[in-house]
C-alpha cells in the first residue's frame, strides 16, 4: 500500500512538473527585463495542496531547477541563480500547509506567490541593481529599493489574480482532488 501511494505522488509530481514547463511557454506578457506573466505555478501549487508542505517543496524545488536549466534563464551570478529561480519558486510549494482545507488555495496561493515576489524583489535590489533604468512607468527610478518592488509587483500581482482565477474555475469541478480526498478514500487502512 505505501509504495502504490510513493509511485503515485512521484508520478503526480511529474506530471504537475511537465504541465507547470509547458504552461512557462505560454506567456500572456514578457516583461522587458525579465519575468512573464503565465499559469506555470497553477500545477505546482495545485501539487502541494494535494500532497502537503513537504512533497510540495521538492516538487517546487525542481520546477526552480528546471526553469533555470531548460526555460534559457539567465543567471548573472550565483545569487541570481539561488534567488531567480531555486529560491523563488520553492516557496511555493508552502502551499501545501493548506492541504485539505476548504479554500485552501487561495491563503496557499497568496502566500507562495508572495515569498516568490520577496526573493525577486531581494534579486532586482541585490543583483540586477546596476541595470535598472532612469525612469520606470513614468517614475524616476532612484533606487533599486523603489524600483525591484514595483517591476516585479506588477507582474507578479499579475500572475496572483491570474493563477487565483484559474483555481476559482477549476474549484467545484476539482473539488475532491485540490482537497485530496481521492488519496484519502484510497489509502485508507
Amino acid at each position: 500500500m505505501k509504495k502504490n501511494i510513493h509511485l503515485r505522488w512521484l508520478c503526480e509530481g511529474a506530471i504537475m512538473l511537465a504541465l507547470a514547463q509547458i504552461l512557462g511557454y505560454i506567456r500572456f506578457y514578457r516583461m522587458p527585463y525579465g519575468g512573464s506573466i503565465t499559469l506555470a505555478m497553477v500545477p505546482i501549487i495545485f501539487f502541494a495542496l494535494r500532497w502537503g508542505v513537504k512533497k510540495g517543496l521538492l516538487v517546487s524545488f525542481i520546477y526552480g531547477v528546471l526553469q533555470l536549466l531548460l526555460d534559457g534563464g539567465y543567471a548573472y551570478t550565483w545569487q541570481s541563480m539561488l534567488l531567480d529561480y531555486l529560491v523563488a519558486y520553492t516557496p511555493l510549494g508552502l502551499a501545501g500547509i493548506f492541504k485539505g482545507k476548504k479554500l485552501g488555495f487561495l491563503p496557499g496561493t497568496v502566500i507562495g506567490v508572495f515569498l516568490r515576489y520577496a526573493s525577486l524583489t531581494l534579486s532586482g535590489v541585490y543583483v540586477w541593481a546596476e541595470y535598472m533604468p532612469e525612469t520606470f512607468i513614468g517614475i524616476p527610478m532612484t533606487s533599486p529599493w523603489v524600483y525591484s518592488p514595483i517591476y516585479n509587483g506588477i507582474y507578479m500581482g499579475l500572475c496572483l489574480v491570474l493563477c487565483l482565477v484559474a483555481f476559482g474555475a477549476m474549484y467545484v469541478p476539482l473539488k475532491k482532488y485540490m482537497l485530496a480526498q481521492d488519496i484519502a478514500a484510497r489509502y485508507r487502512k
